[in-house]
């Protein structure tokens, strides 16, 4: 399968309409031939928690959200992506079960990861844990094992409980490869195409290190993954978030992947009014990236900018993006702050809120993002320039939900009448349909307060131009006769 340069969908299983059956309903009569990129659907599989992220099993579809005849109906139109989670499982899983019941006696006993794995002592030395990139307070849950008073302490990098309800795998043994090609098969049988390796950077575990996006054992995983994918033909989709010569030296070896960086950059030019740090960064970015400008988590900060920001312009676009209503997610690991102590790791809120509900700028930053090279990702809130949820954050206790409101069939009715939604699609149309963006790329000069980018294949040519000073772009381009064309965003 080769990866389309067009414009793909990010939602939730369940966010357009309720479930994948209302999903195929939406995308067929609402948005027909629209995402000729793809559909990433997030994971769709029975969880416990982290909605979708802490699966229980990547072989089945969450009854409530469907079955695997919906995501082979989604398919038929558009190539589908979904999730590998493969650093973690669901501590309610039957093998993580199996192991609490059983311990070392279980047959799932080598998939997970006691801290005796690596420390004989099982008692990991303070230093050795203050070197790692944490994601929360300590890399570490405590599991008593049934009928015993053994207790087992088993790495869990992500989670909100005490302990972990999302519980690491260990990716070099025997089992976990032996699930991870049953889920990749089970992926491919359905007609899935591109598989994003979720959470793959903190895989590698290796005592004095980082533990994250530890080289080159990280590049063994990778190479063995892509290869079962690729012989199954599925391609491969990492997902770090890793600074840009980390980033840079995975596509030096042929992968895909994420810009992470483009977010805070095409914010940060539009709120601080200027395009210097925006251009500098196309000029030396890799092409072979999938672009986004919202998720289902946040704007990346740190670890992905690092060296590549200043604290003091950072600090101002999050203070702007707090006062439209933004929450924070932070660095926890002290070492891995930013020398003043800055330590934003994500800016949590829908795109279109954090430009003030500004159509002319919303726009504005989707054609930056459709113009910059790579295939272009719209999550399902932007694509409906969906606000912030306050209430969801509140009522959930989690400031990501504030970027994840559910849409109703009649909630998508009602954004599609908008303007600035109506403006946006014809975007996206264009973006799918002109040759220029399959030919080659200029950024032309410009001074700082403009930015001035080019595609150009054969006859076709367009010209992109956004005024950062009031927040506006144009399209130059030609059409079927050669003649130029003016297109105010």
């Amino acid at each position: 399968m080769t990866v389309r340069n067009k414009v793909q969908l990010i939602t939730y299983p369940d966010s357009l309409g309720g479930n994948l059956e209302a999903l195929h309903s939406i995308l067929q009569t609402h948005f027909p031939g629209l995402f000729r990129g793809g559909i990433h659907i997030l994971p769709p599989f029975p969880s416990s928690a982290d909605r979708g992220f802490a699966p229980l099993t990547h072989l089945d579809i969450a009854p409530e959200f469907g079955t695997w005849e919906d995501v082979r109906r989604i398919g038929a139109e558009n190539p589908i992506l979904l999730d590998l989670v493969v650093n973690h499982l669901s501590s309610q899983s039957i093998y993580f079960q199996d192991f609490l019941k059983n311990g070392r006696k279980s047959e799932y006993a080598d998939l997970f990861i006691p801290a005796s794995k690596i420390w004989p002592s099982g008692d990991p030395p303070r230093d050795e844990i203050e070197k790692m990139f944490l994601r929360r307070s300590a890399p570490f849950s405590d599991f008593t094992i049934g009928g015993t008073d053994e207790v087992v302490r088993v790495w869990t990098t992500f989670g909100k409980t005490t302990p972990s309800g999302q519980v690491d795998i260990d990716v070099s043994s025997e089992i976990a490869r032996r699930l991870l090609t049953e889920s990749l098969t089970k992926f491919a049988m359905n007609g899935v195409s591109l598989v994003r390796l979720d959470a793959v950077g903190f895989v590698t575990k290796k005592r004095g290190t980082t533990c994250f996006f530890v080289e080159p054992e990280i590049y063994r995983f990778l190479e063995w993954i892509t290869g079962v994918a690729n012989a199954l033909g599925i391609e491969v989709l990492p997902e770090v978030h890793a600074d840009f010569t980390t980033q840079s030296r995975l596509a030096a070896k042929g992968y895909w992947i994420y810009d992470f960086i483009l977010p805070y950059t095409v914010l940060e030019a539009l709120l601080n009014r200027t395009g210097k740090g925006l251009r500098q960064y196309l000029r030396i970015r890799p092409h072979r990236q999938f672009t986004m400008l919202d998720c289902h988590d946040g704007v990346p900060i740190m670890p992905d900018l690092n060296g590549l920001f200043r604290s003091e312009d950072a600090g101002k676009v999050v203070g702007i993006c707090l006062n439209r209503g933004a929450n924070l997610s932070r660095v926890v690991s002290p070492r891995h702050r930013h020398p003043d102590g800055f330590d934003v790791h994500q800016i949590r809120g829908a795109f279109y809120s954090l430009l003030d509900c500004d159509d002319d700028a919303y726009l504005a930053a989707r054609a930056i993002q459709f113009f910059t090279p790579g295939v272009p990702q719209v999550y399902y809130v932007g694509l409906l320039a969906g606000e912030n949820d306050q209430s969801a954050a509140e009522s959930t206790g989690d400031g990501r939900e504030i970027n994840r409101h559910n849409y109703s069939i009649d909630e998508v009715k009602l954004a599609l009448k908008r303007p600035v939604v109506q403006r946006l699609l014809r975007l996206i149309r264009f973006r799918n349909n002109y040759d220029a963006f399959d030919g080659s790329f200029q950024i032309l000069d410009s001074d700082d307060s403009v930015l001035n980018v080019s595609w150009e294949r054969g006859q076709s040519k367009c010209q992109l131009m956004v005024d950062f000073e009031c927040g506006k772009g144009v399209i130059r381009y030609a059409d079927d006769d050669g003649s130029p064309v003016n297109y105010p965003l």
